[in-house]
């Protein structure tokens, strides 16, 4: 039974140890957390009238660790949630009205009593709120109305997915309120999916929606019916590593048809062959094929093949680095990825003389060669970069990128172990 969540609950030391379980255990960062989920408590009482108990309900961002570009043709990913999320404090209503208020953006209404497919939606929060509550609905779950209050922390254009955090969120809110409330991730991530590929409008694979559902540090395999999940442990920390993703300010604007040529392109490459991904296609085919490919598919298609497999390869590199914890081997699979996206995927800059991302990846290599390990994060063309930065280097990597790209450009993350969370307190 769902129990009201009241800001009196941020004293009792079961909610807090709830606190550091997502956020870390610094305790300048519980106290920060706590007051904003008590001042998103305070947003939901001044903003509507609840109709039910008001609840916390949160979904993590998501780090691309490796696989660029590799889950849309069904490839290997190594993926992790991140301790920056985006919150509701949310409470249940008595019809068909879904309302959301977030900060710095206008108010949403959606009536569940229209879920088709709206003209204008696409790109939009409201195309993907109603793209959810129309898969959940036609996958046979109830759904109904509800009050939110949000808040994030992974801002748009922070290369963590901010719209898979809230797709993954809308999910886990209508599950909790009407549904079991024990949704598994995969199929978490698959409404997900569905509600960005066909309502917002964007062909993303499933890497975001599964690393924000699952939580913690995953490999996955998309390589069969259903993606094969292996949950990893590191602690990066220990070994006196900090993660750390810098935000470059280039704009997504104008971008999604770079993005889309990605999995276009290899997509040429499998057809020829006989597929319909990449990964229908054995490494040794594509390559013993290439001379016959020259000319019926463009260069750039054969290129991104390429990083295809030789990425699928890293991944599996990675993961064992990491489960026999020979951390100089994994960093410097890193590096080779990023290497091979700025070479081969080419999806580090999409405009000649305006390029953030390689900018911030040269600025990187100066610093942390040799010590730590950098490549770009995510869909590239303009957003983030990855680095694995030495604890005694944090502070000048830190200071230059914010120098060049602006205070609070770069962020310093941790691992978060679980995905989509309610925060309670006992019944």
């Amino acid at each position: 039974m769902a129990v009201h969540m009241t800001k009196d609950a941020f004293e009792q030391e079961e909610v807090l140890e709830q606190l550091r379980t997502l956020y870390g255990s610094r305790e300048e960062v519980v106290t920060a957390q706590s007051e904003r989920y008590r001042h998103l408590l305070d947003r939901h009482a001044h903003t509507f009238e609840a109709q039910g108990p008001v609840r916390l309900i949160s979904a993590p961002g998501r780090m691309e660790i490796g696989g660029n570009h590799t889950d849309h043709n069904h490839g290997k990913v190594l993926a992790a949630s991140a301790s920056l999320d985006t919150l509701a404090a949310v409470s249940p209503r008595g019809d068909t009205l879904i309302h959301v208020r977030s900060e710095g953006y206008p108010p949403i209404t959606v009536d569940l009593k229209n879920l088709e497919h709206e003209e204008g939606e696409e790109g939009t929060t409201t195309g993907l709120i109603r793209g959810v509550a129309a898969r959940m609905r036609e996958l046979g779950m109830r759904i109904g109305g509800f009050d939110a209050a949000v808040t994030s922390t992974v801002v748009s254009g922070s290369g963590l997915s901010s719209s898979a955090a809230f797709e993954v969120l809308v999910t886990a809110i209508l599950d909790r309120l009407y549904g079991s409330g024990d949704m598994d991730f995969v199929t978490s991530a698959r409404i997900s999916q569905f509600a960005e590929n066909v309502y917002f409008g964007k062909p993303s694979g499933l890497l975001d929606q599964m690393a924000s559902a699952a939580g913690g540090l995953v490999a996955m395999d998309f390589g069969g019916e259903e993606p094969e999940v292996q949950r990893l442990s590191y602690d990066f920390a220990r070994k006196g590593f900090a993660l750390a993703v810098v935000s470059t300010g280039g704009s997504h604007a104008d971008l999604t048809d770079a993005y889309a040529s990605v999995p276009a392109e290899m997509k040429t490459v499998a057809e020829a062959l006989g597929g319909k991904y990449l990964r229908d296609v054995s490494p040794d085919t594509f390559r013993n094929a290439i001379p016959e490919l020259k000319g019926r598919v463009s260069d750039r298609a054969l290129l991104r093949a390429i990083h295809f497999y030789q990425e699928n390869e890293r991944v599996d590199r990675q993961v064992r680095a990491l489960q026999e914890d020979r951390l100089n081997d994994f960093l410097e699979a890193i590096i080779e990825s990023g290497r091979s996206s700025f070479m081969y995927l080419q999806n580090v800059y999409a405009f000649p003389k305006n390029q953030p991302l390689s900018l911030a990846l040269a600025l990187s290599e100066e610093v942390l060669r040799g010590r730590g390990a950098w490549r770009v994060h995510g869909g590239g063309f303009a957003g983030t970069t990855l680095n694995f930065v030495p604890f005694d280097l944090l502070d000048d990597f830190t200071a230059l990128m914010e120098g060049v790209f602006g205070k609070g450009s770069c962020h310093i993350l941790n691992i978060r172990p679980q995905g989509a969370s309610e925060v309670t307190v006992r019944d």
